[in-house]
């Protein structure tokens, strides 16, 4: 895949295209992300995830006025929500504050520890799928080769381990297989159970359709 047929695939700008190009090609190739439907599967879903592969750092952000942050995360009181929440004459959420959301909704989950020890703003959703949680920074870690635990920042940083990280979640959830069949909303059940955004990932997986010629039941192998 050339850096124009990747622009066409994804809606990236040519800077980002560039920068993300080669780590993902190593990534597929490394996790056998290796036909045009499965490429263009994932593809779509890595667009959708980081809102069109931004350069780094890639990141959850907890920028929510109070209303919406009540809305998505229930484990907060709503004098959390009106305290931590954006303010009025706020464009963002200042950074502090959104560290702290991090730390008390992902307080206690898959491996984090309480809100006091930082393990959610830590942990946080990171690179273009969005690895979240102490366990799963430490089980893509171990996959890749890579101490993700010691050194989170490196999955929203470098694109070589964000791309791995993607690679294999990919892999490693049955999202191949679904690909070959042209299973795409089973594939976004893996990866967003809530099916958060499906028009959109609809959206992308037909852009990259297009652009590689993906046989949705299939196809050669991409050399």
């Amino acid at each position: 895949m050339d850096q124009t047929t990747f622009m066409a695939a994804t809606g990236a700008q040519q800077a980002s295209a560039a920068f993300w190009l080669g780590p993902l090609s190593a990534a597929m190739d490394r996790f056998q992300i290796n036909t045009p439907a499965r490429q263009a599967a994932f593809l779509a879903q890595l667009a959708y995830e980081s809102g069109g592969f931004p350069l780094p750092p890639v990141a959850e952000r907890f920028n929510y006025a109070a209303a919406r942050l009540d809305a998505v995360f229930s484990s907060l009181t709503q004098q959390q929500c009106n305290a931590l929440g954006r303010q009025p004459g706020e464009t963002c959420v200042p950074p502090d504050r959104q560290e702290k959301i991090a730390n008390l909704v992902y307080q206690n989950k898959c491996g984090n520890g309480p809100a006091a020890c930082g393990d959610g703003w830590r942990y946080r959703g990171s690179g273009l799928i969005q690895l979240t949680f102490k366990s799963n920074f430490d089980a893509a870690g171990r996959a890749i080769g890579k101490d993700l635990v010691s050194n989170p920042d490196s999955v929203r940083n470098d694109a070589s381990t964000a791309a791995l990280v993607a690679a294999w979640f990919w892999q490693s959830h049955g999202c191949n297989e679904l690909a070959d069949t042209g299973a795409f909303h089973q594939i976004t059940a893996k990866i967003n159970p809530a099916h958060e955004g499906e028009q959109g990932r609809d959206n992308a997986f037909e852009l990259a359709s297009n652009a590689l010629g993906a046989d949705v039941a299939g196809g050669s192998t991409v050399v």
